[in-house]
């Protein structure tokens, strides 16, 4: 039986630049006079939520002056990444947001760089993955997903939102893997976006569908999907009837962190305060404003204990793509 454990330390997601350290506020608490967040992706993704909720607890909080934001999207995150590294110098006011893409992209070579190339700021949040089936499905558990592959593996195919080889597909191996079925025996489909994706599984195309947990929740929420594991170490607060993996006999937890980096060489002082606002960010009642609506997890990770997560992950995904047939 194959585990495979991201832990629950897993990391990033929140993104700063820098100003000067300015005046203190009023209350003592100003840490930044000001915070650039650049976003790889467009509008109303994963990383640009991150970015702009960040932005919103550290301003509310008057740990930040004020935030600004740029959307550049392209080569799967990799022209964010590019231009952070390819203009690092006058980058030093600038944080950017990801998450596990970064290891999974730089591990198949969609861009030639990786987290190594980046000053490592802190993880922030975490995104649990899940495995969801249609409202009226007849599975109702990872137990009866796992009957229904082994009566008829090619009808009991797994979606996902990602390519093949992507996130969504790596979890449903992942999962299959740690249920003692072989991960290169499960069919998965993957769709380019989400309304795909659920008239596929109501059609009956696919039998479950594997996506983010807060994705998850919301579609739960309207009543369409039934959220039969979630692979984080302890059921959680936004789904509480949604049991885990863990629970169910399939020892595997992963999450999907979010977190921010900065541009190489980045002064040590610049790091630190950067450091220090995201910190102070976590006990604040705006930021669990901004966790709560989102469904995230707390998961903080600061400098060498990011690098230490991140070596792992690396590690734990390259393995199983290996395994899989994409590296």
């Amino acid at each position: 039986m194959s585990k495979f454990v991201m832990g629950r330390r897993a990391l990033l997601a929140a993104v700063a630049a820098f100003g000067l350290a300015g005046p203190a506020a009023a209350d003592g608490h100003q840490v930044l006079d000001s915070i650039h967040f650049l976003i790889p992706g467009g509008a109303g993704g994963g990383w640009d939520g991150t970015a702009r909720g960040t932005g919103e607890a550290l301003t509310g909080a008057g740990l930040v002056g004020n935030a600004s934001y740029e959307n550049m999207s392209g080569g799967g995150g990799g022209k964010a990444i590019g231009y952070l590294i390819e203009n690092a110098d006058s980058n030093h006011g600038t944080l950017m947001v990801n998450s596990t893409p970064i290891v999974i992209r730089s591990l198949t070579g969609v861009f030639p760089h990786n987290f190594r190339d980046l000053t490592l700021v802190s993880g922030t949040i975490g995104d649990y993955a899940a495995i969801v089936v249609g409202k009226d499905s007849a599975i109702n558990s990872m137990n009866d997903l796992i009957a229904a592959y082994d009566a008829d593996p090619g009808a009991t195919a797994i979606g996902g939102g990602s390519v093949p080889g992507g996130m969504d597909h790596l979890v449903a191996a992942m999962v299959m893997e740690a249920a003692g079925k072989d991960a290169l025996g499960v069919k998965y489909i993957p769709y380019d976006a989400g309304g795909k994706a659920m008239a596929a599984l109501l059609s009956g195309e696919i039998a479950a569908l594997s996506t983010g947990f807060s994705e998850a929740v919301d579609l739960a929420n309207a009543g369409e999907v039934k959220i039969i594991g979630v692979t984080s170490d302890a059921r959680v607060d936004a789904a509480p009837d949604a049991m885990t993996m863990k629970e169910q006999g399939i020892d595997t937890t992963f999450v999907n962190w979010r977190g921010f980096f900065a541009a190489p060489g980045l002064p040590d002082d610049k790091l630190a305060m950067y450091q220090d606002a995201i910190g102070k960010m976590y006990d604040t009642p705006e930021w669990e404003a901004v966790r709560a609506r989102n469904g995230w997890v707390n998961i903080h990770n600061s400098g060498g204990d990011f690098l230490t997560f991140l070596e792992a992950q690396e590690k734990v995904i390259g393995d199983l793509m290996k395994k899989l047939g994409f590296l």
